[in-house]
């Protein structure tokens, strides 16, 4: 992805340091290219929200709108300290976000658990301040909760595929686990790349090691 030749930062920029950013939002798409309701629409009563960072949040969002239950999806930055930052910001690593993806969901189609399943098997959740060939900062891996539910799911999954790394030879998860804090939708050309441009970069891949869903959460 373009962001691999524009900064290539393995180190998180201290608060301090951070680009300032700007108060007012960056103009984005109006419509969701694939499911053609509003890409900022409300969360329809009983839905759920929930942000992933997979690495480039091309293909990450196309793995999503493709889920059945799956209400709408967006492309954007989270996990930093810089308000409304340009991709361009980001990329150079002096803003904390990662690229992630905003999912809203209905739980009576798609559980939480079978989200966290889609999360951990499409990417490899071990590599740090890269994903692939993508290396920096903004494609570490991270979940973003929305309640103390979702962050108990979260820490169940993690330590069941993390047994499930183990034994297959992989390192220790380094995932970020945050309450969603903000979250900053990312310019309209980002915004459903792949159906847009469906011969684009995709640079997910997995680890071929699966995860079980329907994990107990401790009480």
């Amino acid at each position: 992805m373009f962001g691999l030749s524009l900064g290539k930062k393995d180190d998180m920029v201290a608060p301090q340091e951070a680009l300032v950013g700007r108060e007012t939002a960056l103009p984005t798409a109006q419509e969701h290219f694939v499911f053609h309701r509003p890409l900022k629409a409300a969360i329809p009563d009983g839905f759920e929200e929930v942000v992933f960072g997979m690495g480039c949040f091309w293909g990450v969002e196309r793995l999503f709108w493709t889920l059945d239950g799956v209400y709408n999806t967006a492309a954007g930055y989270a996990g930093g300290y810089t308000p409304n930052p340009t991709y361009e910001e980001v990329c150079s690593g002096r803003t904390g976000h990662t690229e992630v993806v905003r999912v809203v969901f209905d739980p009576a189609v798609i559980s939480f658990p079978e989200l966290l399943r889609t999360f951990w098997e499409g990417h490899d959740p071990t590599q740090g301040m890269r994903q692939g060939n993508d290396r920096g900062t903004q494609y570490r891996s991270a979940i973003l909760t929305t309640s103390q539910a979702q962050a108990a799911a979260v820490e169940a999954s993690r330590l069941t595929f993390q047994e499930r790394l183990a034994a297959a030879d992989y390192g220790t998860i380094t995932t970020e686990f945050l309450q969603l804090r903000d979250f900053f939708f990312a310019e309209a050309y980002h915004q459903q790349y792949l159906a847009k441009n469906p011969a684009g970069y995709c640079g997910l891949g997995g680890t071929g090691v699966t995860c079980p869903i329907g994990i107990p959460v401790p009480e």
